[in-house]
């Protein structure tokens, strides 16, 4: 079976397996996810920087270049 999310006439999203939830709760779900993973990225940051815990290099730049800067986007457009 093919997994689709559906808009249904009542403004709720259906997905295959009979999962109701309303679009307010899915982007509940989407800001705490957001925002817990941005609070993740920055505090690895913050141990990779203040406590010299390891980091690999290309994990430290594209957290600041891009996930972090992404997340802080995101996170405002969901209510956050």
């Amino acid at each position: 079976m093919k997994n689709e999310v559906v808009k249904t006439e009542n403004n709720h999203l259906h997905a295959s397996g009979g999962l109701l939830i309303p679009y307010e709760v899915a982007d509940g779900i989407t800001l705490a996810t957001l925002k817990d993973q941005l609070g993740y990225l920055k505090e690895e940051l913050r141990l990779h920087v203040e406590e010299g815990q390891y980091m690999h290099p290309e994990d430290y730049h594209k957290s600041m270049t891009e996930l972090i800067p992404s997340l802080e986007t995101l996170i405002p457009y969901f209510g956050g």
